[in-house]
């Protein structure tokens, strides 16, 4: 079946934290008089909230009982200082714009809805997208199939007629083949191994160059 529709991951496929996530949790956590929290912790409640409007659920569960902070500010600062350290991988608006006319795209995105959204709206390259899903606003997040089924009903097209474009082993790659998606899995230094369920693979630093490619062959 012809490939008619590509649909993206967005964090740390497509833009990438300037500064590291654990120190703009920590540069957050001081600006409103919170405790240090850990990253790892952090990480464990957001997977428990894919689903949710907002940071404020996760940062409520964080929080010891006896913190003055409030959650919703903590989330915030915290939602302001993601969006501000993110910058494009290169070559990402021109990479966009070639597959749009060729492909319909489609994104795909984990996180509370506000939270991402305000990332997204740091770049006007995501008007190259068709159909933007933000787990947040669905029943499920990724590796859920429910999250594939609901961008991929957007774009109009089945499964079978899509790759999707992801760093991450277990909610892009495995989620997306058992979705029933082409995989093309992103690799960089420092970041996950390749996956041997992908179909093909692509340096983050080549992106916007080889998977142009990447995509005919398969």
């Amino acid at each position: 079946m012809t490939i008619s529709a590509v649909v993206f991951d967005f964090d740390y496929t497509l833009a990438v934290p300037e500064r590291s996530r654990e120190a703009v949790l920590a540069e957050s956590t001081e600006a409103v008089g919170a405790p240090d929290l850990s990253r790892e912790a952090y990480l464990e409640a957001h997977a428990e909230h894919l689903d949710s409007e907002s940071r404020t659920p996760i940062f409520a569960e964080l929080l010891p009982e006896e913190s003055d902070t409030d959650p919703e500010a903590l989330a915030a600062v915290y939602r302001e200082n993601v969006a501000e350290s993110l910058r494009p991988v290169e070559g990402t608006p021109g990479l966009l714009a070639d597959l749009s006319r060729e492909y319909a795209l489609g994104l795909l995105t984990n996180g509370p809805s506000e939270a991402q959204q305000s990332k997204l709206d740091q770049f006007d390259w995501v008007d190259c997208f068709d159909a933007i899903a933000i787990t947040g606003d669905l029943d499920a997040g990724k590796p859920d199939e429910r999250a594939f089924e609901a961008v991929l009903a957007d774009l109009g097209v089945t499964p079978g007629e899509a790759v999707y474009v992801g760093d991450d082993p277990e909610a892009d790659v495995e989620g997306a083949r058992d979705a029933g998606l082409y995989v093309v899995q992103v690799v960089f230094e420092g970041g996950p191994d390749p996956h041997p369920d992908a179909d093909a693979y692509v340096e983050r630093d080549s992106l916007a160059t080889d998977l142009p490619g990447v995509l005919a062959e398969l």
